[in-house]
């Protein structure tokens, strides 16, 4: 087995040198083919080219609602979702950008002064930091400090998975979300894959099995996360395919929030939920997940952990919420968060589903 230090250099070395843009990358997997929010195209239009060119991700892991707000972009690489991350926050937010390879994080350390004047920002509303993303403390990202945690197919890449989704929750706020886009599989990758620099690079082998993925969860406190959408992943590349195509590859954005009280299964209060129609560029409707769809002005029932998601964290001013927790009824009509359809494609994730 390879050491962590070695890992981490193949890694420095495929995103750094051996990849010198999107079209070198062998597989779909670390490509983003959804399309992406009007609002998120038009101010990447603003972004610097050669941002654009050496950025690699497989969504688009910008949440609503984060004016003002402290954002950390996990594995930022170039910076194109801390830029896009800038101009949400506004001038008084702040977004910070941590990666371990020196040439992503030149570029866009190179492109601060260009892209605030673009923003219109007297002063700069960002930072790249190097580092790892197993132990931000070393780079001063303090307890409680951050809003918003996003991430855009970096994750995988860790060797230390467990230690990255401890010091997520540890940073994050009392009621902060992590919100992120990744590779995930339906099934164990086998170890035989784990030490292969291409399949690694290419976001493969280091793939969490959804199951895993909620017990890591699990670990950190965290009873109950939302699947935002999912999408299989077509690897687009035939030598790769015979090595590793007994394994289905999933393309998943998540959310998961820092909240006390969560339970493992949801739990029926009698409550409902009134969506305002408030968060910019959500007039008609706010989607929660892929089965939480808020229809502005009508009541929907929700279960005590959506209740607490809505409740407890920064999208509080745009919800009326009807009863509390103090008579409880049962069960909600939903599976719990150990129930899975037939493949990671399929799984509606967290509690509620």
């Amino acid at each position: 087995m390879e050491t962590v230090e070695k890992k981490r250099n193949n890694l420095k070395e495929y995103y750094g040198k051996i990849l010198q843009g999107s079209r070198d990358i062998k597989t779909g997997a670390c490509c983003n083919t959804e399309p992406l929010p009007s609002h998120v195209r038009d101010i990447i239009g603003s972004i610097a080219d050669e941002i654009i060119v050496k950025f690699y991700g497989c969504g688009s892991p910008i949440p609503p609602e984060i004016y003002g707000c402290t954002v950390l972009d996990l594995g930022c690489g170039t910076g194109r979702d801390v830029y896009i991350a800038s101009k949400l926050v506004g001038p008084n937010g702040h977004v910070v950008g941590v990666d371990m390879t020196d040439e992503q994080i030149m570029v866009g350390e190179k492109y601060i002064r260009q892209q605030m004047q673009e923003f219109g920002y007297s002063r700069s509303n960002v930072e790249f930091k190097k580092g790892f993303i197993e132990d931000l403390q070393s780079i001063g990202i303090d307890d409680n400090s951050v809003d918003v945690v996003i991430s855009n197919c970096v994750i995988n890449l860790s060797p230390d998975k467990k230690a990255v989704f401890s010091e997520i929750f540890r940073v994050l706020k009392p009621g902060g979300e992590l919100y992120f886009s990744d590779v995930f599989t339906g099934r164990r990758v086998p170890e035989r894959f784990r030490d292969d620099p291409v399949l690694h690079g290419e976001c493969l082998a280091g793939a969490l099995y959804i199951e895993d993925f909620r017990r890591m969860l699990r670990e950190t406190g965290c009873l109950d996360y939302r699947v935002v959408s999912s999408r299989a992943i077509s690897l687009d590349n035939p030598g790769i395919e015979k090595k590793i195509g007994m394994v289905n590859f999933f393309s998943m954005t998540i959310r998961a929030f820092k909240l006390q009280g969560l339970e493992d299964i949801c739990e029926d209060y009698g409550q409902a939920a009134i969506y305002l129609g408030s968060i910019a560029g959500h007039p008609h409707t706010f989607r929660l997940d892929d089965h939480h769809r808020f229809i502005t002005g009508k009541p929907m029932l929700i279960c005590g952990n959506t209740s607490a998601m809505l409740q407890e964290t920064r999208f509080a001013k745009h919800f009326e919420i009807t009863g509390d927790r103090q008579i409880h009824y049962g069960p909600f009509e939903c599976a719990p968060a150990t129930v899975k359809t037939e493949s990671a494609g399929n799984y509606s994730g967290g509690a509620c589903c």
